[in-house]
């Protein structure tokens, strides 16, 4: 396993940057239930730069594209070239995974395992091609495995797509990591990991499980009802989230959104 190192001591606290549930389509005014979500990531992307932090590595933890197209993943590394950082991605339930290995399966935006300070991040695909819910594969289960094994002395940062956990919002439960339990074996094993952080729910999460942080972050994009029953959008702004990782193993994070943002109309819909 080629391991790349993002330059940091040990001794070093570093600072990442999620984004995630972007939707972006090959068209520029391409919309998700009356967003145009090249525009909110826009916006979102110009609050990054106006608050002013360096990241020493920028995470992008699913649904880049909604369409799954070459265009809208070319968009979003354009989009996002101007954060001067490593960038690591991975797919979520929206994206098409052979479109982004053919596109940079060759490149370091889709390599798995990243140290960086005291930190190991390993970036998992849960998504399965054709459908909604995720999973992880035997080779994803394995790869979490080693990466794991691999540095018993460094923190660890877990980020895939799918929520592991039940989140309290009804309909979303069918359609989160179908094989958590196999996932939370693993994790279960290893007291080095300190937290675990995805996309997908469209809202900010943050509890703990057995001492591990349990971490979820606003869509680039339009943002789902917390707590709702059946699916619903609420008028929350887009945003990212900020970690600050600290040597000690302890972290700091914060959600950031986007100030006096508007919806052009109500939203409507049964689904994304």
């Amino acid at each position: 396993m080629v391991l790349p190192n993002v330059y940091a001591t040990p001794e070093d606290s570093v600072l990442l940057l999620q984004l995630t549930d972007s939707h972006l389509f090959a068209e520029e005014d391409g919309e998700l239930l009356g967003m145009n979500t090249r525009a909110s990531l826009e916006r979102v992307l110009q609050r990054v730069e106006a608050d002013g932090h360096r990241y020493d590595l920028m995470l992008a933890t699913g649904d880049q594209s909604q369409d799954g197209t070459v265009e809208s993943y070319r968009r979003f590394k354009a989009m996002t070239s101007g954060i001067d950082a490593p960038k690591r991605w991975i797919p979520g339930n929206h994206d098409e995974s052979a479109v982004m290995q053919d596109l940079y399966g060759q490149s370091e935006l889709l390599d798995p395992v990243t140290d960086v300070g005291n930190w190991r991040v390993i970036m998992l695909d849960s998504s399965v091609p054709g459908s909604v819910p995720g999973l992880l594969s035997h080779d994803q289960l394995k790869l979490l495995e080693d990466g794991l094994a691999d540095e018993p002395t460094r923190h660890h940062l877990i980020c895939l797509h799918h929520h592991p956990v039940s989140i309290g919002c009804k309909w979303m439960e069918p359609i989160g990591l179908r094989n958590a339990d196999a996932f939370f074996a693993v994790v279960d094993r290893f007291p080095q990991v300190r937290a675990i952080l995805w996309g997908h729910i469209h809202q900010q999460w943050d509890t703990q499980r057995n001492g591990v942080r349990l971490l979820a972050s606003p869509s680039t994009c339009i943002q789902f009802a917390p707590g709702s029953e059946d699916f619903g959008v609420e008028r929350t702004a887009p945003g990212y989230r900020w970690l600050r990782l600290n040597p000690d193993g302890t972290l700091d994070t914060a959600v950031v959104r986007v100030e006096g943002f508007e919806f052009s109309r109500d939203f409507g819909g049964s689904g994304y």
